[in-house]
């Protein structure tokens, strides 16, 4: 089911979030086509696919026109140029206001189109650093860990002009007018971050780490070391989880200290340390497997695709070199019995 067949959106390729929100965009059957500079190889990568690409040099007259060209007969415009550079080119949101008045013009910067750093070079590990996402990831004694792109990039990135997008879509249908999007990261990392927000201003989060719910402050939600030096991942949050963990591990829960005492969990968090640190991983995994104590194995990329429910779904499928994640989400018809 292709939801956004018959909609052409022109993208002015970029790095990153970018690339991200063509692909997605292409997945749910829009029109893509892909504007690169001269000089520009035709990556064959999985996350360019289904896009029609063209070279256009946008400081030559001709394909300048091109370019336009392309624009006024489109539904989307992607672009993630610094603030000014594309009206620089003649090519700005205001330069289509009359001649394609429904076009949804998506603009995705990591600083925003305006304030004191919109012309300031930065990547995902700089926009998550401003936010307070990048400092949440220390650990005791260690520095943070960048959590790979996907909080800043995709997270905060392309999803949220995705949803930008898909709602300037369904407003044009409504008004019969188009939007300027402003997709920023530290905008979306923000929204991202409400729920801690939200936590800390409950008096229920710290800014001391691992010290919180969702970052291994907690025994039962946190990443144990196995027997074979791979690990296992815990999340038994809710109290019938969390009696299903300690079942599965084989221990009296009447002889362990309550866990509602934060005086008691360092205790606990030593007693599964030693514990899972008896078997291997897939030991473990194979012990949980039927159980709801929200225990899985911490898989590597390249082990994932292998995994019996990603394997299942199809979620990843194989192209030359590698692996390719299969376009999501899936859609059904909604069809009365």
């Amino acid at each position: 089911m292709k939801a956004l067949k018959g909609i052409r959106i022109v993208e002015f390729a970029g790095l990153g979030p970018l690339e991200h929100t063509g692909m997605m965009l292409s997945d749910l059957g829009a029109d893509v086509i892909r504007i690169v500079r001269p000089g520009t190889s035709y990556q064959t990568s999985p996350i360019l696919r289904n896009r029609t690409t063209h070279s256009l040099d946008l400081k030559a007259p001709e394909d300048l026109r091109t370019a336009r060209n392309f624009i006024t007969q489109s539904d989307v415009v992607l672009e993630g140029m610094r603030p000014g550079t594309m009206e620089r080119l003649g090519l700005g949101p205001n330069e289509f206001a009359e001649v394609a008045p429904k076009l949804v013009y998506a603009r995705m910067t990591g600083w925003g189109q305006a304030g004191p750093m919109s012309q300031r070079a930065g990547h995902d590990i700089n926009y998550l650093a401003l936010t307070g996402a990048l400092w949440s990831t220390r650990r005791t004694g260690d520095r943070p860990v960048p959590p790979l792109n996907l909080v800043g990039d995709i997270g905060g990135g392309s999803m949220f002009l995705i949803v930008g997008i898909l709602a300037a879509l369904i407003n044009r249908d409504r008004t019969g007018y188009g939007s300027v999007i402003d997709a920023s990261i530290v905008d979306g990392v923000s929204s991202l971050l409400q729920s801690v927000h939200s936590l800390r201003a409950d008096q229920e989060w710290s800014d001391e780490p691992g010290d919180n719910l969702f970052d291994t402050g907690r025994p039962w939600y946190d990443v144990y070391r196995c027997a074979d030096e791979k690990f296992i991942a815990v999340g038994a949050i809710e109290p019938q989880f969390y009696h299903e963990l300690v079942a599965g591990l084989e221990l009296d829960i009447s002889s362990l200290p309550h866990r509602s005492d934060p005086q008691n969990w360092p205790a606990l968090k030593k007693l599964f340390t030693e514990v899972f640190a008896t078997r291997s991983r897939d030991d473990w995994a194979q012990r949980f497997e039927q159980s709801d104590a929200c225990v899985t194995a911490v898989l590597s990329i390249a082990e994932a695709p292998a995994g019996h429910h990603l394997r299942s779904r199809n979620t990843l499928f194989p192209v030359p070199g590698g692996w390719s994640a299969s376009p999501a989400p899936r859609f059904t018809p909604l069809v009365p019995e």
